[in-house]
This record gives C-alpha cells, structure tokens and sequence, in this order.
C-alpha cells in the first residue's frame, strides 16, 4: 500500500500522534490488496499545451466519461429510432425517384407500375424485419448478420457478411450526404456547385457529434427526425386525400427527363425493383446495435425495428402513390428531386410548409449517416476482438465511442463523395448489394440456429427466416445483376479482397500469439548473459552526462560512441572527455559520407562479431540522451536525429533502446548524477 500511518513524537512523553499519509488519493483509489483504479486527475495534461488540447477536446467532444457510466449513454426507443433509423426512414425520400428513373425509359405506361413495384419491395421490407427482429431476440449482444453466420455457417461466410456490411455502412454515408445535399439546391440552385464541399463539412460535423458519444448524438439528431417523420406523413395524408377527392392533376415539368421509348419488359421491372430496393438499406442497424438499447436490450431493440419498418413503407409507398397521382417524373441532373416535386405540389411551391419539409429532409439524410457511424465502429470492434481487424479499433474513447472506427468510416465516405462529384445517381450502383448479400447469410444462419436449438415454436420461426433468405437470395441475383455493368462488380471485387485482408490481419495476430506464448511450466529464470552499454553522444552536455550515469547503473561495460564527419571536431571531443567523464571510453568514428545511423549499428554489428564464440551473445545497451523540451515549437528543433536513430535501432537481436530525458528545470540531475528522469525503454 502506498503511504499508511506513519506515528510522530509528541511534545510530551506519553503523546502519540498518526498522520495518515495518501499520496495516492488525488490520483487513484484502492480497491483492494495491490489493486489500484486510476481518477479522471491521473490523466491530466501536465503541459500547457497538453492542457489547451484537452480544453479544446472537452469543448468539441465533452468531458471524458468513466466506463461504469456505459449504462447512462445507453438509449431509449424514442431516440434509438432517431439514430439507429434514420437512415431507413430517410430512404423514402429518393427510393421512389430511383424507381421512377428506371421506368420513365419506357415511358408514361410504365411509370403506373412504380406503385406495385414500392407495394412488393414493402412485402420483402416487412419480411426482412420480422427476421431480423428474431436476430435482436437470439443474439441480445449485437453484430447482426455477423455473428449469426459466425455461429452457425462458419468464419468465412461471417466475414463475407462483415465485408458486404462495412462497404454498405460507407455508401450510406455517401448517398445519404449527396441525397441531402441535392435536397438543398432543389431548394436553391446555386448550391449545386459547392455541393462537394457541403457535404464534407456536414461529414466532418456529423462526426464531432458521434465522437461526443451516443447519447449526445441522440439529443442532437432526434428532432430533424421526428419533424421529418411530421411532415412527411402529413404530406402523404394531404396527397392522397387530394387524389381521392379528384383534387390531382399531372403536373407539367419542362425539366423532366424525357420519355423513353423502351417496351415494359421483365428486364426493366427487374432493374426498377432493385434500384427501389435501396429503401431496405439500413434495416439491420438495430440488429448490429442491440448492446446500445436500455434495458430490456432485446425487446427495445425488437419493438423499434418494427416501428420503423411501419413508419418506413408508409412513407415509400406513400410517397409513390402522391407522384404517380400528379404524374410526377424524375428532373434533369441539377434539378429539383421527385420529392421536393411532390412537395412543392401538396404543400404549395414557396409555403413555409415546404421549405419546412425540405429543411428536414435534408437534415435527416444528412442525418442518416449517423446510422452507420453507429453500426461500422461496433461491427468493427467486433471484428477486432475477434483479431480481423487492427485491436485499436476495438479501442473506446474518451466518450466511450468507438472513435478509430468512426474517423475511418468519415473519411473514407469524403472521399467517396469527392472522387464521385457529390452525385447520387453516380453512387447508387454501388449500394444495396453488400446489404442483400448479409440479409442472405443472415436469414441462413437463422434456419440453422432454430434448428440446433430446438425451442418452443422453433418451426415457424425457421420458416420465416427461410422464406426471408430465399426471398433476399434471388433480390441479391436480380440487384447484382441488373447493376452488375453500372458499378457493382466495384462491390462483388471489394467483397473478397476485404475478406482477404481481415485473414491476413488474423494469420498476422496469431502467429505473433504463437511467437509471444509463454508454456505451462516456463520457469521465468533468463539465462545469465553479459550486458554492456553504448552511449552515442552528440556533443558533451548535460543530458550526455546523466545517459552516461544510467548507463552506469545499468552494467560495468560503458562506451560512450561519437561519430563526426570532421577529425578536428574528433579529437576536440576526445580532450574534452577524458578531462570531464573519466572512467568511460569514448569511441571516435568518422562519417566521411556524413551518415549517424549506419555507421554505429555497423559498429554494433562488429562489436557482436568480436564476442568469443563459447559464450551466449551479450545484451547490448543503447542509451539515448534526449532533451525535453518545453514547448511545441521547441520540440521541432530538437531530438530528430535521436529519434531516427531509435526507429533504426528498434528489432535488432539482442538490443534494448533507453530513451533518457533530461529536463532542464531538474538541475541537481547534473550535479549529483542521480538522474531523476524515468528512463523509458
């Protein structure tokens, strides 16, 4: 224990006094024998600079939150649904637009199927969620299609799921971010040539908010989606109401795309369906984040999924019922989207109840995003527990976020919007597919998993998940195919090397596991080895000095090493030193081709040469001084060289690398040789 009661004389003979002394107090705090946990004070910044970033962190991102305060950044339905949602629920409002665009290539005939065709992907809608949400009630600790075909199918169909799932998660972003911003110049047309860097700065914001942490981003996020979720229900509500009182009129449109004059054929409704059936993406959000739901996890999680799968084909079919109504048809690239159209008609061009509904649509698909920058962080930590993934991504934040996965996930999905120009014809290709291929692997796992368990009712819950899969096993045939030549073989090639990837990254980990293993009966008794100490000096200062006095206290054998490219400054060196560090021999090397590194591991190599060959190799010492420099702007000028040379030296055989620092505000260090600083290794 550190510190006690330590008793003090009294004045007089028969006092007794104890103080009690608990240095650790301010820092940690016991939790029993030789078990310490640290306070939020043990990791303040000590640095000026340190603690200005840590204000700016609390000021963007919030203060930092203890792990016990998990349960309390867990979310209720109302703003799970605003979270996890709001990428399905957003879908609706270019689902049908993709339909649309599809079917007026044959031309005013065909667009009357758009109803049938938003009425049968709204029956795979209700199909999947009645799956997944058996997936929320069999796996309560999330990862979704993940960790059902993990169970039940095997590592590769688990990580072919994994893959398809993280691809779909960063076109959501892109998407939904090129969809909210083509929401914007519907609304005011200038904004279409800074639609690119609109959307990189609503990625970058998004993610601040996420950083801040689950439960800050549910307060941010739950009001665009709830006045969404108004007024797109009231729109719906007054559209059809005007269509069954004989009120709707089509519309005329001098910027609609024209029309075709391809017949109605199986090939055509097959791609309308596909490319509507973007409006299922981020339905397994809730399955992959059961874990963030208050408890009851399950049951909350269950409940939402089928709220928003309601809400979700209302609003699909809905709107596809008002524009087929007022024979609304697809815009010019630059023009305004059908629902913004369909707006403009029930709501009445330029009310405020229009710019409203724009307002919110557009917040919402910006919104949208937040849906995957829940799921990809928590399917990539579970990857990374399971050693697919680099183990920092299974690393929480400060704010318990899983904050490597979220800065990836943003950063890759600004890309995506500036390589495709922030236009989402050009990215709905490439969406969709990977989700389908997890709906499939998902739905599998599932019959497998009723099967093995053999529970009450087991036969009919097989058989939903069945026909499910069967169902998502032929939407994935016609979606992959019918978007085969327009991007998606992007997606059928991305699959496989990131399964590729994550093995590597597994067969890395375990042979690194096999190397590090201690046996059962390891006796921890190292061989008795020789040690010595090479101390490379720049010049004779201070930090010299006391690396050369931890040097001593490591081993007797101590050689301090100078390597210099001008003779004169050699032998200069060497007066000097033998005048002030008596007792340690200095190697002069000289460096005609003016290079550090590589002369003295070559001394090193032929100092290991020399060693006599029946004698187990000595463990060399390399005791770097280093200067700790106080400010930011100090540390630019000095210890690069020092640095490069620990980079070079880190990995060769039988070599340690000690960093001493030297602080200049410990003066007594120099003087009585003790060397205060905590060498670092």
């Amino acid at each position: 224990m550190i510190g006690g009661r330590r008793p003090l004389k009294g004045r007089k003979l028969a006092d007794r006094r104890v103080r009690v002394e608990r240095p650790h107090s301010a820092y940690f705090r016991y939790t029993g024998p030789g078990q310490l946990v640290a306070k939020a004070a043990a990791s303040v910044p000590t640095t000026p600079s340190g603690r200005l970033l840590a204000r700016i962190r609390a000021a963007l991102f919030g203060r930092p939150l203890a792990s016990e305060e998990e349960t309390g950044e867990r979310l209720p339905k109302k703003k799970a649904l605003a979270i996890f949602s709001s990428d399905a629920i957003s879908s609706s409002a270019y689902a049908t637009e993709e339909i649309l665009r599809v079917l007026v290539l044959a031309g005013a005939g065909a667009i009357l199927v758009s109803i049938e065709i938003a009425v049968a992907i709204s029956v795979l809608l209700a199909v999947v969620a009645l799956s997944y949400r058996q997936i929320c009630r069999a796996y309560p600790n999330g990862g979704g299609a993940y960790a059902v075909a993990k169970e039940n199918i095997g590592s590769i169909a688990s990580l072919v799921a994994a893959a398809a799932l993280l691809i779909d998660y960063v076109m959501t972003v892109a998407v939904s971010t090129a969809s909210a911003i083509a929401q914007t110049y519907s609304v005011i047309p200038a904004l279409y040539d800074v639609r690119v860097e609109i959307a990189i700065v609503a990625i970058a914001l998004i993610t601040i908010a996420n950083l801040r942490g689950l439960r800050e981003s549910g307060n941010i996020f739950a009001i665009p989606t709830y006045l969404f979720l108004g007024l797109a229900l009231l729109m719906v509500g007054l559209g059809v109401v005007r269509i069954a009182t004989g009120g709707a009129t089509d519309l005329a449109q001098p910027e609609a795309v024209p029309l075709g004059t391809e017949g109605i054929g199986l090939f055509l409704l097959l791609r309308a369906f596909a490319s509507g059936s973007v409006a299922l993406t981020g339905t397994e959000a809730i399955a992959n984040g059961v874990p963030a739901f208050k408890p009851p996890e399950s049951r909350n999680a269950s409940n939402t999924l089928v709220a928003m799968a309601v809400l979700l084909a209302v609003l699909f079919v809905g709107i596809t019922v008002v524009a087929d109504g007022f024979g609304i048809l697809p815009t010019e690239e630059g023009g305004q989207t059908v629902v913004a159209v369909v707006a403009s008609v029930v709501f009445g061009a330029g009310s405020p109840l229009f710019y409203a509904f724009q307002a919110s649509t557009a917040l919402i698909l910006f919104l949208a995003a937040n849906t995957s920058f829940n799921a990809f962080p928590r399917l990539a930590a579970l990857l990374a527990e399971d050693g697919y993934m680099p183990r920092q991504f299974s690393f929480r934040g400060d704010r318990l976020a899983f904050s490597w996965g979220i800065v990836l996930l943003a950063a890759i999905a600004a890309i995506l919007i500036a390589v495709f120009g922030g236009d989402t014809n050009a990215l709905i290709p490439l969406y969709s597919v990977g989700v389908f291929v997890t709906f499939t692997l998902s739905q599998a796992g599932m019959v497998r998993h009723w099967a093995r368990a053999k529970g009450p009712g087991w036969t009919w819950r097989a058989t939903i998940n069945a026909v499910g899969g069967i169902l998502t096993f032929v939407v994935l045939i016609v979606v992959a195919g019918v978007k085969f030549t327009d991007g998606a073989y992007l997606v059928v090639i991305l699959v496989p090397t990131l399964v590729a990837v994550m093995l590597f990254i597994r067969r890395q980990y375990a042979r690194s596991a096999i190397q590090l293993a201690i046996r059962d009966d390891y006796v921890a008794t190292p061989p008795i080895r020789d040690e010595r100490v090479v101390v490379p000096v720049p010049t004779l200062n201070r930090a010299v000095v006391q690396a050369v006095n931890v040097a001593r206290s490591i081993a007797a054998d101590v050689r301090a090493v100078f390597i210099s490219e001008v003779p004169e400054a050699a032998e200069a060196m060497r007066e000097r030193w033998e005048r002030q560090v008596p007792g340690v021999p200095l190697v002069l090397i000289g460096s005609p081709y003016r290079a550090l590194a590589g002369p003295l591991i070559a001394y090193l190599d032929v100092l290991d040469s020399a060693w006599p060959t029946d004698r187990p190799e000595p463990i060399t010492f390399v005791v770097i001084p280093e200067y700790v420099a106080k400010s930011w702007w100090e540390r630019i000028l000095y210890n690069q060289s020092s640095r490069r040379l620990r980079t070079m030296l880190l990995g060769r055989p039988h070599t340690v690398v000690v960093n001493v620092p030297y602080r200049r505000d410990d003066p007594e260090a120099f003087e009585t040789g003790r060397g205060p600083g905590a060498a670092s290794s």
